[in-house]
Formats: structure tokens, C-alpha cells, sequence
């Protein structure tokens, strides 16, 4: 389901790198808002989804308090380099490219990218020849931002959005013909929309790994191998009691 970050920040986690390592009793999250289900607001405001639910879930088992800062996509790991929080749980996919910047925990959820679109759209197929000419949205910076510039830049139109509630507003005011979205996000938005009828378009897609990485992970700064060890065991922990299928339950299945 989120994101290839494509900037340069060897030097910044080289230096982050040096630094010594510290026990942690308060842990700070970096996330990206909205994204739902798994990062957003309720309309009173409060903070929840199945990344949120998930890691607080998660800090109860390891025995520290959690906290959670908001952050731009395109500045999140940045900030988790310059100490900004101390970690990241954003739908971030695991690949090789960020891996190359952050240390990431055990995958904690595998999601699909999908296309979604009006369902009158006559499409059957999300072809090169058959999105010839159409519009088609992505968030900026994300693995479907690559995806669909690399394979359907020379004949389609793409706009990128700083978040996915933008794109799905252009989407309403058909101002796109189809998107390219994580599976849940795209359920939760579109397909569950009460402002128009949609459909997904093809199959949903996991390969190749270039583009579509291991499932999403929590980033930490290379130094912390310790902290992601003990979330890469709360995360076990949550899954062997029963926690985890409850968590998920709530926002992927009816």
C-alpha cells in the first residue's frame, strides 16, 4: 500500500549513525495525515487507524508511553534522521532504496496497490494503450508515484498530490479519470464513498518488488537496532495473543 522516497541523505544518517545508542521509555512516531484507514482523524478530531491502533498496541506490550508527530511525506525521514521522533509508522514499504537510509522492523501488514475509478468508466484493463490520454492520480512520492511515471509517463497525464484526501477530492470534482492507490486506502475512500460509485479496475498488483517492496515496516534510525528488536517482538506478541486480528479486523474487514 505507501512509499518510495527518492532523496539523498547518506551523509545525515552516517552522521545519525555515530551517535550512541539510549534506552527508550518515550517513543515518538513519525506519521503522515491523513491516509485512511490506516493513519487519519475522526471528525472530532482524534487520531486513529490501524497504523495508530497498531503501534500503540505495540508500545503497551514494550512498556513505554508512545507519542505522535505529524510530518509531510516528503519530509519524513528526514525528520526521523534529524531526531525530529524517533521512529516511523506511516505505510511505509520496506525496499531496498530506503533501506539503504533507515533500519526497518519485521513487516507488520502486506497491502496491495490497486486502480480505482468511476464505475461507468468503460476500462476493463489499466493497459499502457488503454489509459492512452487519461489523467490518472497518484501521491506524490509514493511507490505509485514511480510505478505509474515509469510505466505509463509517455502516454498518460499524471497529476501528484501531497495526500491522498486531495486526490480523492480531484477525483470527485472529475478531475481525473483513475487513481493508483494502496488497496485499503482506496477501499476506504473511494469504494466505501457515499459522494459516487467506483470500482477497481484489473487486479490488485504486489509485483515486481522493485516498485512494490516487502510490506510495510516501522523505520528507525540505523543506530536502534535494540528498539526495533523489541517492537519486532511486541509485534510477534500481538499477533501469537490475538491483538493483532482484532486491530485488523476493525479496518479490513466487514
Amino acid at each position: 500500500m505507501k512509499k518510495l522516497l527518492t532523496v539523498s541523505l547518506l551523509g545525515v544518517a552516517i552522521a545519525a549513525g555515530t551517535a550512541q545508542a539510549r534506552d527508550y521509555d518515550h517513543v515518538r512516531f513519525g506519521v503522515d495525515v491523513p491516509y485512511e484507514p490506516m493513519e487519519y482523524r475522526t471528525p472530532e478530531g482524534e487520531l486513529t487507524g490501524f497504523d495508530i491502533e497498531l503501534g500503540n498496541a505495540m508500545c503497551e506490550e514494550i512498556g513505554v508511553t508512545c507519542e505522535w508527530i505529524e510530518q509531510e511525506w516528503d519530509g519524513i525521514i528526514p525528520g526521523l534522521l534529524s531526531r525530529k521522533y524517533d521512529a516511523i509508522m506511516s505505510s511505509m514499504t520496506i525496499n531496498d532504496e530506503r533501506r539503504e537510509t533507515v533500519l526497518f522492523s519485521d513487516a507488520y501488514i502486506t497491502p496491495p496497490s490497486a486502480w480505482f475509478a468511476p464505475a461507468e468508466l468503460d476500462l476493463e484493463e489499466p493497459t499502457p494503450e488503454a489509459l492512452d490520454g487519461m489523467t490518472i492520480g497518484v501521491q506524490r512520492g509514493t511507490l505509485q508515484d514511480n510505478y505509474v511515471t515509469d510505466l505509463y509517463g509517455d502516454v498518460a497525464e499524471i497529476s501528484r498530490y501531497s495526500t491522498a484526501d486531495d486526490m480523492v477530492l480531484d477525483m470527485e470534482a472529475q478531475r481525473l479519470d483513475i487513481v493508483f492507490l494502496d488497496f485499503p486506502v482506496g477501499k476506504s475512500t473511494l469504494l466505501d464513498s457515499e459522494e459516487r460509485e467506483y470500482k477497481v479496475v484489473g487486479e490488485t498488483i504486489t509485483e515486481p518488488k522493485e516498485y512494490f517492496g516487502d510490506g510495510f515496516g516501522i523505520a528507525f534510525r540505523p543506530r536502534d537496532e535494540a528498539l526495533a528488536e523489541r517492537f519486532n517482538e511486541a509485534l510477534a506478541t500481538l499477533k501469537e495473543d490475538g491483538t493483532y486480528d482484532e486491530i485488523y479486523q476493525r479496518y479490513f474487514e466487514d
